[in-house]
């Protein structure tokens, strides 16, 4: 069964927030720090993963990316700060 990941991204510790959704996020990752593609991320300089969850069918995950994307921001920091209070970037924990 292929895994699904929801995940925020961040500039900087309470910095500029994007959140997205993909079915590999090793490589979504890869590309949003390599600035792969322009847009959003690359024009902000949004590269730190900063919190994700993993689900198993990318359906679900599209939704919970829905739902955080309608969050207020002080909701979005305080979900992050739940798992990593420092905003460390945990890219390199998943390689």
């Amino acid at each position: 069964m292929l895994n699904s990941y929801v995940y925020i991204l961040a500039s900087q510790k309470n910095g500029t927030l994007y959140i997205g959704a993909t079915s590999d996020l090793i490589k979504r990752i890869w590309q949003h720090k390599t600035g792969f593609y322009s847009g959003f991320t690359k024009k902000y300089n949004v590269k730190l993963l900063v919190y994700y969850e993993i689900f198993s069918d990318i359906k679900e995950a599209i939704h919970r990316e829905k739902v955080l994307k309608g969050w207020k921001r002080n909701k979005k920091i305080a979900l992050i700060e739940q798992t990593n209070q420092e905003w460390e970037d945990l890219y390199e924990k998943l390689l």
